[in-house]
């Protein structure tokens, strides 16, 4: 049997924000065999992501629903990557302080949402604004802790990689509803993410 990736596998809480159901909800699926998990061996429930997406197709909604948990899956992978690897060794994150890595942590999760608002309302250039004020807060958040424009670029370009990893996984593990939904998806989420490097370099250069 072929080693599967962490990246594939979530945890209880994960799941159910992917699903849009309560914890105890999930809880009950697995219980019931209705969704499949395995166990870590501290005795915690994993579910696999293609498991998770076959439970959003039968419930309905399924593009909202697999944007949702696409976005969810990048904001799991940004968690145990931040949990687990020797973060205070990079500089960009080492230099930067409590307040700004708590307010960073907020931020990220208002861009995803905004992402995710694009993507399914079809990527209308109107809800590039959100991307342009995202820029200028991360901007001025960075600035006023002391990091550079370099700096900066770096934390969302490491912060951002993993919306597209997210993206490659769920195109190895979910068949396309057309030969271009994957490209398009990747497309969008590129230019949503380039609009909001924009505006943080346009609010460096103005300080």
């Amino acid at each position: 049997m072929a080693k599967l990736r962490s990246s594939e596998w979530v945890g209880l809480r994960c799941a159910s924000e992917m699903l849009g159901v309560h914890p105890a909800t999930v809880r009950n699926w697995a219980d019931s065999g209705k969704l499949p998990y395995r166990r870590t061996a501290g005795g915690h429930r994993r579910f696999h992501l293609k498991d998770l997406h076959d439970q959003v197709e039968e419930g309905g909604e399924v593009q909202s629903r697999k944007i949702q948990m696409i976005l969810q899956g990048a904001l799991g992978q940004a968690r145990m990557q931040m949990d687990f690897a020797d973060m205070d060794s990079v500089p960009w994150y080492a230099d930067m302080s409590h307040d700004t890595k708590q307010n960073l942590s907020s931020l990220g999760r208002r861009v995803l949402q905004s992402l995710s608002r694009y993507i399914s309302t079809g990527a209308p250039d109107a809800r590039l604004d959100d991307a342009v004020e995202l820029g200028q807060e991360y901007a001025a958040c960075l600035r006023a802790d002391g990091l550079s424009l370099a700096m900066a670029m770096r934390g969302f370009n490491y912060f951002s990689s993993f919306v597209v990893n997210s993206i490659l996984t769920w195109s190895e593990l979910a068949p396309p509803s057309n030969n271009t939904e994957w490209s398009t998806l990747l497309r969008r989420v590129n230019h949503f993410t380039n609009t909001i490097m924009l505006s943080v370099v346009e609010n460096y250069e103005a300080s």
